[in-house]
């Protein structure tokens, strides 16, 4: 098995140690299961088309850093993950920012991910209609996040709380999306040669 081969599994394969690990005691199975559920559906995905469609390196290390993202989240709650607090006093701010890390990433990684799509699977090619129909991907998915989160509040009342992670901040919504905005510009704008790179030496899918 190439490197190339090999990376994807290894990278699945720590992020189910990962996952195991924060499953173990964490602040509520809960809001643990609705913080890792977006990592829950997108491996048997990857898994199930790696074969017909392997993503790039840079994709699948993206995807995976996310996925901690969430999985840390999950087991402390956004709110009260120790990093987050020491940077918090560090900077003398208001609130845990590990969320804010979450929201950025939420721009990041689906950022890679729909531009490979774009590049691989329609005409598109590198430039400023592809910028910006990646950044309105990422905004949609952004709002359909925050859809889910109202659905599970209006469901779980305050249990969602510690889901949400808003900590009383009522433009929480608002900079997530924004958050995310930035994200994809700046996903792009550091990412775009490497990813390119990468994508040239993707073997095409049948």
């Amino acid at each position: 098995m190439t490197e190339a081969r090999r990376e994807p599994a290894v990278l699945l394969g720590a992020g189910v140690l990962a996952l195991g690990i924060s499953a173990i005691n964490p602040h509520s199975y809960g809001t643990w299961l609705l913080e890792v559920l977006a990592a829950l559906i997108a491996a048997p995905i990857l898994v199930l088309t790696y074969r017909r469609f392997p993503l790039s390196p840079l994709a699948y290390r993206l995807i995976f850093a996310q996925a901690l993202i969430l999985m840390i989240g999950g087991h402390w709650t956004y709110a009260e993950v120790p990093a987050g607090h020491w940077v918090q006093d560090l900077l003398g701010l208001d609130r845990n920012p590990y969320d804010r890390l979450g929201h950025l990433f939420q721009g990041i990684t689906p950022a890679i991910v729909a531009r490979e799509i774009l590049l691989r699977r329609t005409p598109l090619r590198p430039g400023g209609w592809l910028f910006a129909l990646v950044v309105c991907v990422v905004l949609a998915v952004s709002a359909c996040w925050e859809f889910f989160e109202w659905w599970s509040a209006l469901i779980g009342g305050s249990a969602a709380d510690d889901f949400l992670g808003a900590q009383g901040d009522v433009w929480d919504t608002q900079w997530d999306m924004f958050l995310a905005l930035c994200g994809a510009v700046l996903s792009q704008l550091v990412f775009s040669r490497v990813h390119d790179r990468q994508l040239r030496r993707l073997t095409p899918p049948e």
